[in-house]
């Protein structure tokens, strides 16, 4: 029997895991729980983490944890849990299947049937942030190889296991040419291993538009943390309801699955609460862990009973719905349509072969990385570029030369417009005179330059090439 640790949650938490639990022990699935307690009461208890040592451990012992939402208390610095396990646990690939129940819930898109695969560990997510000037904040966006391979990996594997046909990615390529360019040369890559299934690429603005529009172009799509944190919630709600939707949370050894939905603590204690959410969260858990039987089981079941129009308040609709229930008493018609399929609604049938192990990535030969300059950023009031260009050369070193100065990324010395606005921060590229080889200590000794003559440096970034390859971007208009 597999044992698996969960969490009652805060605000409806308890209620949605009681008629999910209910419904897992009726199907027959060889599955036990450990209770763990995490969120709100916990925190309020001094834990600024929301989870304690103990309840790590259960976690870390059983692997797998299902997870009802939680609240996180305003303000007193609290971080959030969700996220917190994500990194800490290296769960990095988040799964969110989008299916359309028409015409028993709401929805434009009858025929939609999309399953969204987000990255979840790096990107802008990874929270470095800084202010540089008083006028000028920014984040770091953080895109590795390693990150984009098992993610990508992921989402073809997944495709594979589940029998589905094509493959979508979404990037921002034609502006962020380094960080979303790799995601999608990375994609050309993994999806070049995987002739079978059908494989594609979309600027991800049209790409949005083009799911909100017309989703059942699209079967699996394969994204960065923020596009698919967005575009995930996005397709989950033109299904019908975010309220309805579950996602699991992967990691290599470790996986989370909860209800997408939050914690919605002024229907708690009401028996109004959909359970579907965590319901459809729990199916995935049960695939994870070989359970697909069981998995099946529920799945048609849950189907059966929305396509019976036995329905919670936040579905129900006179004219399709017959019977308005509470979350107990929804929980018991999924346990009485138990073993039975939909008769409209597509049934599902999950494939009875264990869940699909990912390949590890690979280490790669290492790259050829040459040093060519240094971009100096500088806080410096002055709007004018060319009152700053003259400061800024009487700190060149004997082989670094100023080349180039950008104001929010658009270049503004040599030859700029005047129409450009300008902030207090400037990008400062020194590059030797032939973009050669440049030793080190001549970043040293520009900066030396720059204390001697009181220039406000507040960062730098090396100016490298690897294997020939600039890994630089040039300023907008160069």
């Amino acid at each position: 029997m597999k044992t698996v640790t969960m969490a009652k949650g805060d605000g409806i938490g308890p209620e949605i895991m009681e008629a999910t639990v209910r419904i897992i022990e009726a199907s027959g699935a060889d599955v036990q729980f450990d209770e763990i307690k995490v969120g709100k009461k916990v925190y309020e208890s001094g834990n600024t983490s929301g989870i304690s040592s103990e309840a790590w451990e259960s976690i870390r012992k059983h692997k797998v944890f299902l997870k009802a939402p939680i609240t996180t208390p305003q303000g007193g610095g609290y971080k959030s849990l969700n996220v917190t396990m994500r990194k800490t646990l290296g769960l990095y690939a988040n799964l969110r299947p989008c299916s359309s129940l028409h015409p028993y819930v709401r929805t434009k898109h009858s025929e939609m049937d999309v399953v969204i695969v987000r990255e979840n560990e790096e990107d802008l997510y990874a929270g470095i942030e800084h202010q540089q000037t008083e006028d000028v904040v920014q984040c770091l966006k953080l895109i590795t190889r390693p990150g984009s391979e098992k993610i990508i990996r992921y989402a073809f594997e997944y495709a594979k296991h589940n029998g589905r046909k094509k493959v979508t990615c979404f990037s921002k390529d034609n502006i962020m040419k380094q960080t979303d360019g790799l995601f999608h040369k990375i994609f050309d890559e993994v999806a070049a291993e995987y002739p079978e299934i059908e494989n594609e690429h979309w600027i991800v603005d049209i790409g949005a538009a083009k799911l909100a529009d017309t989703p059942e172009a699209f079967d699996v799509i394969v994204m960065q943390n923020l596009y698919g944190d967005i575009l995930s919630d996005v397709a989950a709600q033109i299904t019908g309801s975010v309220g309805m939707a579950g996602s699991s949370n992967v990691g290599e050894s470790v996986a989370m699955f909860e209800a997408i939905h939050g914690s919605a603590p002024d229907i708690s204690g009401k028996n109004i609460a959909n359970p579907s959410g965590l319901l459809r969260g729990a199916i995935l858990m049960l695939n994870h862990i070989g359970e697909n039987k069981a998995a099946e089981k529920i799945h048609n079941a849950w189907l059966r009973t929305i396509e019976e129009g036995t329905h919670t308040p936040d579905i129900y609709k006179e004219g399709v719905s017959t019977k308005k229930v509470g979350t107990k008493e929804f929980a018991d018609a999924v346990i009485a349509n138990l073993g039975k399929s939909p008769e409209q609604l597509t049934a599902v049938v999950y494939n009875a072969d264990k869940p699909f192990d990912l390949p590890k990535v690979k280490e790669r030969p290492a790259s050829k990385k040459e040093l060519l300059g240094v971009d100096v950023f500088v806080d410096d009031k002055d709007k004018n570029p060319n009152n700053v260009a003259e400061r800024l050369k009487s700190i060149e070193s004997e082989g670094l030369k100023l080349q180039m100065i950008t104001n929010r990324g658009v270049k503004v010395w040599p030859n700029g417009f005047d129409e450009t606005y300008c902030t207090n921060h400037w990008r400062c590229r020194f590059l030797m005179p032939s973009e050669e080889v440049v030793d080190k200590k001549e970043i040293v000794n520009v900066l030396s330059n720059a204390l001697a003559n009181n220039v406000d440096v507040i960062k730098t970034e090396n100016l490298y090439t690897f294997d020939g390859k600039k890994g630089f971007s040039l300023g907008q208009g160069q």
